[in-house]
């Protein structure tokens, strides 16, 4: 099945069709960096704009940065308050005049590792955790996915996690990567405290610079970084989609 992969974030909106049996974009991921303030309608008209980009005509599964229940927004961490309690998925379908799906972008991420990626084939506990502008997290039993974790927002030394760790952070206070792997081993820790997971899975687009960190954490759990790396949140859109998409037909 081909469905329109779209992954929004904080400083960019990325999409590109995807291929769900294989799990593989169809095309290079087209990228437009996200209006700000990143209010709904400017974000629709962004989403709408990618999609006519594809020229597509067909469903659309879009990760987006916020806890998500049946396509109502619940939480604005990295982007405008304006967007809580909006229906995302209405007004993401009103805009581009096709069926989408809206899902958690973490989630999204989990979901394309644990079908193609990192966490394929692995039982018992998953947690991914996706390094970024946040932390954004999702969490998997035996392959079943707990949505909205939203386990980048623990306090840790009286902030929140992701203003601790993420690589924003990193970037932003040009932390050594020893400096920043400290932080982050000492949130993956508590993570460990509090979940207890077999398996520890790192995504973003940071994970590709894995050998500059990983040997810093110490962890019990084991810590793996994400194959997809960028692509995952558009792959799992995807496959959300298609999941939305076949249980809407078979009714």
């Amino acid at each position: 099945m081909k469905i329109l992969g779209i992954d929004i974030g904080g400083s960019g909106i990325k999409g590109a069709p995807v291929n769900t049996e294989k799990g593989e974009m169809l095309t290079e991921r087209y990228r437009i960096e996200t209006p700000q303030p990143a209010s709904p309608q400017p974000v629709a008209d962004t989403v709408a704009e990618i999609a006519r980009h594809f020229d597509w005509q067909g469903p659309i599964g879009c990760g987006f940065p916020a806890a998500i229940q049946h396509g109502v927004v619940r939480t604005a961490s990295n982007i405008d308050d304006a967007w809580i309690e909006i229906n995302a998925a209405q007004l993401f379908s009103q805009t581009t005049n096709s069926l989408v799906n809206v899902i958690n972008d973490a989630d999204a991420a989990g979901l394309a590792e644990m079908s193609f990626g990192a966490g394929r084939g692995r039982s018992g506990v998953v947690l991914l955790i996706t390094l970024g502008t946040g932390l954004g997290t999702s969490v998997f039993t035996d392959g079943v996915l707990l949505p909205n974790t939203e386990l980048g927002h623990i306090e840790i030394r009286g902030k929140a996690a992701e203003k601790r760790a993420s690589d924003a952070i990193r970037q932003e206070k040009q932390l050594s990567w020893a400096k920043w792997a400290k932080r982050l081993d000492e949130y993956l820790i508590t993570m460990e405290k509090l979940l207890w997971p077999d398996l520890i899975i790192l995504g973003g687009g940071i994970s590709k610079h894995h050998a500059k960190f990983l040997p810093h954490i110490t962890v019990k759990t084991e810590v793996v970084p994400a194959q997809l790396r960028n692509e995952a949140g558009i792959i799992g859109a995807a496959l959300a989609a298609q999941s939305k998409t076949r249980g809407a037909q078979s009714k």
